[in-house]
C-alpha cells in the first residue's frame, strides 16, 4: 500500500492550525494550503511562503495567529508567513530542542520526542516556563504529522484500508474525546506523497512506439519520420487544483503547482508511490507531437522495435521523455534513463 511521506522524510512540510484555520505547508514547494476544514475541503486556498519563512525544520501556530518557523536552535514568529509580518527571532531553550513534533494548543507548545514515547508541554519555548513531560498514550505515538488548534491536538494517520485519515483528541497523554476523520480528496494531493494516493502510484516505463518489419529476404533501409509525443500532458493533471483558490500573485501560471508536486512524487521512492527519478531536466512544457528522421538497417525476417520512456500515475502516462530505444524483439530496454533522485 502506498504510504504518505512521513515529516521526518519531508523536510520543509509540516502540519500547523489557529483557531479557525488549518495549514499544510510546503517549504519544499515554497507555498502553503490553508483550510476550514479538511475533512469537507472547504476554503482551500493557497499562498506563497515567504522567502524569510521557507526552509524550516518545524511549523506551529497558536490560537493568537502566531506562526512559528523553527530552524536549528532558533524560531522565527511572524503574524503572517506569506508577508512575513511582525517578524522576531528567538532561540530555544535547550530543553525544547530536538523535538520530532512542535505544536501549540490550550494555550501550551507542545515538543514531541517520538523515539521516547514523550511530549513536554511549557507555556514558553525560550524560557522553558512550566515545563511537564507526559507520556504518549499508544493510540496517539505514531502519528506522521502533528498539530493544534485552540482546543485539540491533531495527528496524521498511516495510510490504511481507510485511506488517509487524521486524528483528533484533547489529550495524547490519556487519549480523551478521540475522533477520526477523512481527509477530502482535494486536500490529499497537497500532502507529500498524496498525488499517489488520488492517482496512482507512479510508474516509468518504456512503450513501442513503432515496429518496422521486413518480411523479405533482402537487407533493407528504413528511412523514415516518425511522430512521437514529448513534454508534459497538463490536462491529464489540469483536476488536481480544481478545488484550490491559488493566491501565489500575479506570475503564477496555471498549473504549475501541480507539475512541482508531481516531479517530486516522481522522486519519491517505491513505498512512497514515487520511482526514485529525478525529472527536472525533461521539457515539461506542454506535450506535444514531433517528428523524428530514423535511419536503420534491417537484416531479412526480421523486426526494429522503437521504445519511448514514459512516466505517469496509475496507469495514465503524463511525461513523455525524449529518450528513445531501438531493439530487435519485443522485450522493452531494461535500463532507466533518468538520473536517480535524492529522496
Amino acid at each position: 500500500m502506498t504510504q504518505i511521506v512521513p515529516k521526518s522524510q519531508a523536510p520543509g512540510a509540516d502540519f500547523c492550525g489557529v483557531d479557525e484555520y488549518y495549514y499544510i505547508v510546503r517549504s519544499d514547494l515554497g507555498c502553503y494550503m490553508r483550510s476550514s476544514n479538511f475533512n469537507e475541503g472547504n476554503d482551500l486556498e493557497v499562498f506563497s511562503l515567504h522567502n524569510s519563512c521557507q526552509g524550516g525544520d518545524h511549523y506551529l501556530a497558536n490560537e493568537e495567529g502566531y506562526f512559528y518557523i523553527i530552524k536549528g536552535d532558533n524560531y522565527r514568529r511572524v503574524t503572517n508567513m506569506n508577508k512575513d509580518e511582525g517578524a522576531v527571532v528567538y532561540s530555544l531553550h535547550p530543553n525544547c530542542r530536538g523535538g520530532d513534533h512542535y505544536f501549540a494548543a490550550f494555550g501550551y507548545y507542545y515538543i514531541i520526542f517520538q523515539g521516547r514515547g514523550v511530549y513536554r508541554r511549557v507555556t514558553s519555548m525560550n524560557k522553558d516556563e512550566d515545563a511537564t513531560e507526559f507520556t504518549l498514550h499508544p493510540e496517539c505515538k505514531d502519528g506522521l504529522y502533528y498539530w493544534g488548534i485552540k482546543n485539540y491536538y491533531y495527528f496524521v494517520k498511516p495510510h490504511d484500508e481507510w485511506g488517509i485519515q487524521y486524528y483528533r483528541c484533547t489529550d495524547f497523554h490519556q487519549n480523551l474525546d478521540a475522533d477520526t476523520y477523512s481527509f477530502h480528496a482535494s486536500v490529499v494531493p497537497f500532502i507529500p506523497g498524496g498525488l499517489a494516493i488520488n492517482q496512482g502510484a507512479a510508474f516509468g516505463r518504456w512503450e513501442a512506439i513503432k515496429t518496422v518489419s521486413n518480411e523479405s529476404d533482402n537487407t533493407i533501409v528504413w528511412n523514415k519520420k516518425i511522430a512521437k509525443k514529448v513534454g508534459y500532458s497538463k490536462k491529464e493533471m489540469s483536476s488536481v487544483e480544481h478545488n484550490w483558490k491559488i493566491s501565489m500573485g500575479a506570475s503564477y501560471e496555471s498549473g504549475s503547482l501541480t507539475e512541482a508536486i508531481a516531479k517530486y512524487q516522481f522522486s519519491l521512492s517505491v513505498e512512497y508511490g514515487g520511482q526514485a527519478v529525478q525529472t527536472k531536466q525533461e521539457d515539461w512544457n506542454e506535450a506535444t507531437e514531433i517528428e523524428e528522421s530514423i535511419h536503420v538497417t534491417l537484416h531479412p525476417q526480421s523486426k526494429m522495435y522503437i521504445w519511448q520512456y514514459q512516466l505517469g500515475f496509475g496507469s495514465e502516462p503524463v511525461l513523455f521523455c525524449r529518450d528513445m530505444k531501438f531493439t530487435n524483439d519485443s522485450t522493452p530496454p531494461a535500463n532507466i534513463p533518468l538520473p536517480p533522485s535524492k529522496q
